[in-house]
């Protein structure tokens, strides 16, 4: 995305409901609450669903992912998921 770009000018990449899996790893910047701030949330190809879509800054999408295995509901951005229900 850059700089200038609203992803918002486009419906959400994912919709709830969708299988997804990480494709970066994720550590807590800390707006996780109760995990120390650097500590590791989400591995790459750990899986989850999307449970929520919400969006930040009004310019870009926020997926709620909830990882089964550790039970974590975790925000994430497009650009860090990857979907395992469809295939661009």
């Amino acid at each position: 995305m850059q700089l200038d770009e609203l992803e918002l000018d486009q419906p959400p990449h994912f919709e709830i409901g969708e299988k997804v899996k990480v494709r970066k790893l994720i550590k807590n910047d800390g707006t996780f609450p109760g995990v120390d701030i650097g500590k590791v949330l989400a591995n790459i190809g750990d899986v989850g669903y999307i449970v929520s879509i919400g969006t930040y800054l009004q310019k870009a999408y926020i997926y709620a992912v909830h990882f089964i295995e550790t039970g974590f509901v975790i925000g994430c951005r497009k650009y860090e998921l990857e979907s395992l229900d469809y295939i661009d």
